[in-house]
């Protein structure tokens, strides 16, 4: 990886260039025409091996990983690993994974929540905790729909989680920014142009402008990797 921003070192350890955490930090993948999946509407084909290591390093940073129900319904999301150098850098088992849903209508057998290492956490309204089955770490937050802003800062406060990395999708994503949660927005800009019949927006209905400043700038394998803090 090349830094372009601020001035233009070689050989930067992404474990290092990110490792000034911010409270909680969104990172995603969009092509250049501004799709946040492939062409098979995946986003694991869009950065390659560049992106997976960097997603790889922020995840080692992280405190704990939200993801949205819907990246957990298409059944692809397994439980957070580390390689052994990074859990050596760590110093301490993965960060949980923690799903965000208002309903709580998740497939409960998944390796997500049946083979974690670190158990998943759930976070949830109160009308959806009912759904949770015993033994699943439950945060509630909010009564028919999720309260965000309760919630994260159930995470921080009560559970240690500080610095937390949200992966998306976009929905969960946009909500973050909407409620002005977001910190730092880590965004990877895979080389190509995907077109239309399989587009999907990097945020979901976000109605307000958000203004960013850029911080850095990295390259690698034609990615570029840009990190924006958000002016909230």
């Amino acid at each position: 990886m090349r830094r372009l921003l601020p001035e233009p070192p070689t050989g930067v350890d992404p474990y290092e260039a990110y490792g000034d955490l911010p409270g909680l930090r969104l990172g995603m993948v969009v092509s250049v025409d501004g799709s946040a999946t492939d062409a098979e509407g995946w986003t694991d084909g869009l950065g390659g091996d560049a992106d997976f290591r960097v997603l790889r390093s922020l995840r080692a940073l992280a405190d704990a990983i939200l993801v949205g129900a819907g990246t957990v319904r298409t059944g692809r999301l397994g439980p957070a690993r580390l390689r052994r150098d990074l859990r050596a850098r760590r110093g301490r088992p993965p960060a949980p994974i923690v799903v965000v849903t208002g309903s709580a209508d998740l497939d409960w057998t998944l390796p997500l929540f049946t083979k974690a290492e670190t158990p998943t956490i759930v976070v949830t309204s109160q009308s959806g905790r009912q759904n949770v089955p015993k033994g699943i770490q439950v945060v509630s937050a909010g009564e028919d729909g999720v309260d965000l802003a309760a919630a994260v800062k159930t995470l921080r406060e009560d559970l240690g989680y500080e610095h937390l990395l949200c992966e998306g999708g976009p929905a969960l994503a946009t909500a973050l920014i909407r409620e002005s949660l977001v910190d730092e927005l880590c965004l990877s800009i895979a080389p190509t142009l995907l077109g239309s019949p399989r587009h999907t927006r990097l945020l979901d209905g976000l109605e307000t402008e958000v203004p960013l400043d850029p911080t850095a700038l990295y390259i690698d394998e034609g990615v570029l990797f840009v990190r924006y803090r958000l002016r909230v």
